[in-house]
């Protein structure tokens, strides 16, 4: 199954901010009716993980990574087996 993670920017306000609302690496409007981007937000499509914070690209990095957990199966198939008791 394929998972899914987009990236939404939103206002301080918590409404959505549409993609043609372009922004410095601050967050800082380039469009004149933008009163700028306060977060970024991913939600993944397994419904067991969400982040939400200012730097958008930490959300961005603390994504790819998560996706990647779901390209490698599930932890309990990644993990040895171990049958020793330590």
């Amino acid at each position: 199954m394929s998972f899914r993670a987009p990236l939404t920017d939103h206002h301080a306000d918590g409404t959505l901010c549409p993609a043609n609302h372009k922004h410095t690496s601050s967050g800082k409007p380039l469009h004149a009716d933008c009163p700028g981007r306060a977060y970024t937000q991913a939600v993944c499509s397994c419904g067991n993980w969400q982040m939400k914070q200012d730097g958008k690209g930490y959300v961005n990095e603390c994504r790819r990574r998560h996706l990647a957990d779901h390209a490698n199966g599930p932890k309990v198939l990644r993990d040895p087996f171990r049958l020793d008791a330590s």
